[in-house]
């Protein structure tokens, strides 16, 4: 079959797109709002960007109310670009139905860590908080937020990225000295409502039997080992 997304002619019960770009890592983000509420909200299209140094993204809709007016953003949003942080805290199996209680719309002024039943950590450089439960939070400076046009009317999706300056890795997440994805299991989105979970992980040799030594690594290798990891 072939379609053409403008058309929307696909003739299928549901849009396949997002089924098509599969998985895509959740980014759980939080934030603070200029009053010190906390934000909590899954964002299913989201992932890194580069690595040295590292930025991340994560990418919301908003709508408008009235033809004339600006397209809302949501909070997250609001909040990286307002105070110019946010966190990027990893999603997991464990952690699954936070996750999507956090996906839920409800009044600016409601703490949603406190909502999800989630611990508040705190950051080393910046001032949200990050979630004490998740294996990985990585502190976020917002460096730039991209617009990208919508075919709804009054539409709009905003990319927001954020520069990762600091990075928080649970002990209980490391397997001789590597991160153990088969015992976090971190979440990821698929299409329609389906999710999925790394439950399974494979390794292989580059194109010249490329390997790295964790213990050993040294300037000419840097590069190397951050392509594969």
């Amino acid at each position: 079959m072939f379609y053409e997304p403008k058309n929307d002619d696909h003739g299928l019960p549901y849009n396949p797109f997002k089924a098509c770009v599969v998985p895509r890592p959740i980014g759980w983000i939080t934030s603070l709002s200029y009053d010190g509420i906390v934000n909590l909200a899954p964002f299913s299209i989201s992932n890194q960007l580069s690595y040295d140094p590292p930025f991340v993204f994560f990418s919301g809709s908003g709508t408008s109310d009235e033809a004339d007016s600006e397209p809302r953003r949501k909070d997250s949003v609001v909040n990286a670009e307002d105070t110019g942080e946010f966190v990027y805290n990893m999603a997991t199996y464990g952690l699954r139905e936070q996750v999507n209680l956090s996906s839920k719309h409800v009044p600016k002024d409601v703490d949603e860590l406190a909502m999800c039943g989630l611990t508040p950590a705190p950051c080393n450089i910046v001032k949200c908080p990050r979630v004490a439960e998740s294996p990985v939070s990585l502190e976020c400076k917002h460096h730039a937020t991209l617009s990208l046009p919508s075919n709804r009317t009054m539409g709009v999706h905003h990319v927001v990225i954020g520069e990762v300056v600091g990075i928080h890795i649970n002990d209980n997440a490391l397997t001789d000295g590597l991160v153990d994805w088969i015992k976090i299991r971190p979440l990821a989105r698929m299409g329609y409502m389906d999710y999925t979970s790394v439950t399974e992980v494979f390794t292989m040799k580059g194109p010249k039997g490329e390997e790295f030594s964790p213990g050993k690594i040294g300037e000419s290798s840097k590069s190397k080992l951050w392509d594969k990891v």
